[in-house]
């Protein structure tokens, strides 16, 4: 299922100011508030992509990333990517507490007990070909990832008493400052591990294989990230997993080269060819089609073949192939041959004779990048 435009999630317009964005996620963020609407799973999810719309769309620099490349150009951004369970609750009431007032629904503040500790992410690099680029592929890639063994037990932290929190009281000129953070002794979980099964680590984990299906959508551009949510490593204890985040290479194709979603071939034929026009194969990623040639064509022209590129990440459309033309000159000649050529000097054919249909280099560059 297709992640929602953030605008389209907050009710507002691109153009909306910082201001009517607050404004807008606070209206949501009250409605669907987990306060308002306990155990109600479906509200907890608008509250979620409400929350993370609000981030993006409230930070410049996100903003302006998502306006140029939409959700594609957003997998990078905060380590990963958004999205598909990438927030949890604390994330949002730690981020966010100002937006509701003072921290909690109503402005009361939100006691959240424990910390809810997520799992360490795990980086792969996933290779692609032109063709798997343009139609879009599913892999399934075998990683090794950090899971909880079956046979530990837990007991109750003796440092904050499950509470997950330690609390600390500090003498300022203003007077005595209270302060809460994760307890050190269980990092925030509230449990210590009582029994652990052999051959696990000092959380009680251990290592799995796992085949993780993943699907690459068209369009995608060598160095993106893409975010695959809840498959990276397990969170000690309780918690939520991390994420496997796949950074895409592009392979070089022998022939085409990539520019955007334009493609390049540099085709190169003959003197005769040039002369008289002929009939040729040009190679695309989806098999050779056949052009023809016409008679007395320049070398530097470039033929157009339109949507034979790649498309659109964000469904944008499609690009060219665009066709550089390379007339070989001849490096060794006959006798016969170089007669041939001495006395087609004398001849008017053979004389250079631009006219306005014969573009100069700017004017191909213009037109290879227009």
């Amino acid at each position: 299922m297709s992640k929602r435009d953030y605008y389209e999630t907050l009710g507002v317009s691109q153009s909306a100011e910082t201001k009517e964005i607050k404004k807008a996620y606070r209206k949501l963020a009250v409605k669907y508030h987990p306060d308002k609407n306990p155990d109600n799973k479906a509200a907890e999810d608008k509250f979620k992509e409400a929350a993370e719309a609000y981030d993006v769309l409230s930070s410049p620099e996100k903003k302006q990333k998502y306006d140029q490349y939409g959700h594609a150009g957003m997998s990078g951004a905060s380590g990963g990517g958004y999205g598909g369970g990438g927030m949890n609750m604390d994330d949002i009431f730690s981020q966010f507490g100002d937006v509701f007032g003072g921290g909690g629904f109503g402005g009361g503040g939100r006691s959240r007990g424990r910390r809810v500790v997520k799992g360490s992410n795990l980086r792969i690099r996933l290779s692609l070909n032109l063709k798997e680029i343009a139609e879009g592929v599913e892999k399934k890639i075998k990683v090794s990832r950090l899971v909880n063994a079956e046979g530990v037990t837990y007991t109750t932290c003796n440092t904050c008493h499950g509470s997950g929190q330690v609390t600390r009281i500090s003498n300022t000129i203003l007077g005595q400052m209270q302060t809460a953070s994760p307890c050190p002794h269980c990092n925030g979980n509230g449990k210590s591990i009582d029994k652990r099964p052999q051959g696990t680590d000092a959380n009680g984990m251990l290592k799995e294989s796992e085949t993780v299906k993943i699907t690459i959508p068209a369009g995608v551009e060598d160095g993106m990230q893409l975010k695959v949510s809840g498959k990276g490593n397990a969170a000690p204890m309780e918690g939520v997993n991390g994420d496997l985040i796949v950074l895409i290479h592009v392979e070089e194709h022998e022939q085409l080269v990539r520019d955007g979603q334009n493609l390049h071939f540099d085709h190169y034929i003959s003197f005769a060819d040039a002369a008289l026009g002929a009939n040729t194969e040009i190679p695309t990623i989806s098999g050779k089609v056949k052009i023809k040639l016409e008679e007395g064509i320049q070398s530097g022209k470039i033929l157009r073949l339109k949507g034979k590129g790649l498309p659109s990440v964000n469904s944008y459309g499609t690009g060219d192939l665009l066709i550089h033309i390379n007339v070989w000159t001849p490096q060794k000649l006959s006798k016969e041959e170089k007669e041939f050529f001495e006395n087609s000097k004398k001849s008017d054919s053979f004389t250079p004779n631009p006219t306005g249909n014969d573009k100069s280099f700017f004017d191909r560059v213009k037109e290879m990048f227009g």
